[in-house]
């Protein structure tokens, strides 16, 4: 007989009782006995007819005994009864074998209803086997076995018929499924509860990127309750996962309800290229080509190649402006990118790049211009800007109808040292209405109205020193005047007329134009042969008119060539 497996029982108790003088003593029948499914609930009995207490109950794992006189004290050798049942869920069920032996008899009960009846005394073992089928769920089995006479011999036993022709029925769902994402480690802990069903040969694990299907080659196959999936790895992707059952007919369940996992994304983009800088009055501009996959990128500086490199800003561009750079500074870049999950790529290869001054140095203020006699004086506040390098001076035409808005056309300017306030504009004063401009530039070339488009104009109109009386046309000469650059005076030299010409045989004669006298008076005669003449005796700071005619040697004096010079203070 094998050990019982569990049997409770209240210790036996004397209740003493007063009667009419006399003691009477009760013992109380033991406690009900419990049976862990799949083990057999035993009750053995002291007849063959099963009524009654039974005299013993336990717990019994198989039905397999051989008894040669009474089973259990208190009960007899032979006429004596034994009940196994058991209460059991057979999963999906479907085709069983049972088997059936005994000396004497034996009958054998699913829910209730006979199977196997073996009932009468023999002298030897019989036996026999049912193919049943049970359906899903759970089910009783009861197995009542009676001894007459001589040895007591019984056996029962019940298997799954797994031939793939018989068993075609597929074993249940796995319960219990769930998914567990580890972050840090990226391993997916799967677990299910065990499968009732009696043929399972094991269990399925499939996965599938989320947007796909199953496929027909299961991830793993296990007769564990468990799975470590370690082959995902860190890319952010999302996976479902379901788990079949299937048995040892090969038949396969269906399976689980999808299991999600959306796995960390540890996988950084590509490491940026194509750097180049360039710069701007904002700063320092740092370019690069777009990586696939990134959601921004992160700009590092350096003041020197292989020095130490701190963030300095973070876009979502493929470009970034360091306003922070300071001017006249050489600095070093590197890039990296990022994607959506925050993983940053390693940084890309240096780039230098340096911001120049590009600050202008503040406007010029104080303009003032006085027309003159060589033409304006024009004079300006000091700029009070460090690096200023220069100034210039620019004189331009008025655009546009008088009375109505006119613009300022400004010619190419004159640049005069910074140390100075003031600037002599020589011109022929003529009488025209003339714009200035005085703009200031630092030594890197920098100014105010370069950078802004804006400065004091100021509108002068020069002085009208032309002569009352025009130069005549036809003059076989040309001349040409030029202004005294020291104390030489001014310059005038003529051509048109050879060393052999008749027309100069006399020499030539030299005229200037007297306003005071509005009339061009002769100030030099000179030999034949001769082509240029200083005038020294005009004073600096005057527009001068002149005349040159060649002279006969009749004395008839040819038609006269004119030109100015213009001298400063």
């Amino acid at each position: 007989m094998n050990p019982a497996r569990r049997t409770t029982a209240l210790a036996s108790t004397a209740v003493v009782l007063a009667t009419a003088g006399t003691l009477l003593t009760l013992t109380p029948a033991s406690a009900a006995t419990t049976c862990t499914s799949p083990v057999f609930k035993r009750q053995l009995f002291a007849n063959t007819s099963f009524s009654g207490t039974p005299k013993k109950t336990d717990c019994d794992s198989a039905i397999d005994q051989s008894w040669s006189g009474a089973p259990a004290s208190g009960l007899p050798s032979n006429n004596f009864g034994v009940r196994w049942s058991v209460t059991r869920d057979f999963g999906s069920g479907g085709p069983f074998a049972l088997a059936a032996s005994g000396l004497d008899g034996i009958r054998v009960y699913v829910d209730g209803v006979r199977k196997i009846d073996l009932w009468k005394n023999v002298s030897t073992t019989v036996s026999k086997t049912v193919n049943v089928t049970i359906p899903s769920g759970k089910h009783t089995l009861r197995v009542d076995y009676v001894n007459w006479t001589g040895s007591a011999k019984v056996k029962f036993g019940y298997t799954p018929r797994t031939s793939a022709t018989v068993d075609t029925v597929r074993p249940l769902v796995p319960t219990g499924a769930s998914a567990t994402y580890n972050p840090e480690t990226t391993n997916i802990q799967l677990a299910w509860a065990k499968s009732k069903e009696m043929d399972l040969a094991g269990y399925r694990v499939y996965r599938r990127l989320k947007g796909t299907s199953f496929g027909s080659t299961p991830l793993t196959t296990t007769t564990s309750t468990s799975y470590k999936d370690a082959t995902l790895g860190p890319t952010g992707e999302a996976y479902y996962y379901e788990i079949r059952a299937y048995d040892k007919a090969g038949n396969e369940s269906a399976g689980t309800a999808d299991l999600l996992v959306t796995t960390v994304d540890r996988t950084a983009p590509a490491v940026p290229t194509g750097l180049n800088t360039s710069y701007g009055q904002a700063g320092v501009w740092v370019g690069w080509d777009a990586v696939e996959g990134a959601a921004s990128y992160r700009v590092y500086r350096s003041a020197s190649a292989g020095g130490t490199y701190t963030r300095v800003g973070t876009t979502g561009q493929v470009s970034y402006t360091d306003t922070s750079a300071a001017e006249e500074s050489t600095y070093y870049y590197r890039v990296t990118s990022l994607d959506a999950a925050g993983n940053e790529s390693a940084r890309s290869a240096a780039v230098s790049g340096e911001r120049p001054d590009l600050t202008p140095p503040s406007a010029v203020t104080g303009v003032s211009v006085v027309p003159t006699e060589y033409g304006f004086q024009v004079t300006w506040d000091a700029n009070p800007t460090a690096d200023l390098a220069s100034y210039a001076v620019r004189r331009g035409e008025l655009l546009g109808d008088e009375g109505e808005e006119q613009v300022c056309s400004l010619y190419p300017g004159y640049h005069v040292s910074a140390d100075t306030t003031s600037y002599a504009y020589a011109t022929t004063p003529s009488g025209d209405t003339s714009c200035f401009v005085v703009d200031a530039y630092d030594d890197d070339g920098n100014s105010a109205y370069w950078w802004t488009g804006e400065a004091q104009i100021v509108v002068a109109t020069e002085l009208d020193m032309t002569p009352s009386t025009p130069t005549p046309e036809g003059s076989p000469l040309t001349l040409t005047a030029t202004g005294a650059e020291g104390d030489e005076g001014n310059l005038l030299e003529w051509s048109g007329l050879g060393e052999s010409a008749a027309e100069q045989a006399g020499g030539y004669r030299v005229y200037r134009w007297n306003r005071a006298a509005s009339a061009y008076e002769k100030i030099a005669e000179t030999d034949a042969g001769s082509f240029q003449y200083f005038d020294t005796g005009v004073p600096r700071g005057t527009t001068s008119y002149y005349w040159v005619a060649a002279v006969a040697a009749d004395g008839t004096e040819s038609l006269p060539a004119g030109d100015w010079a213009v001298t400063t203070p």
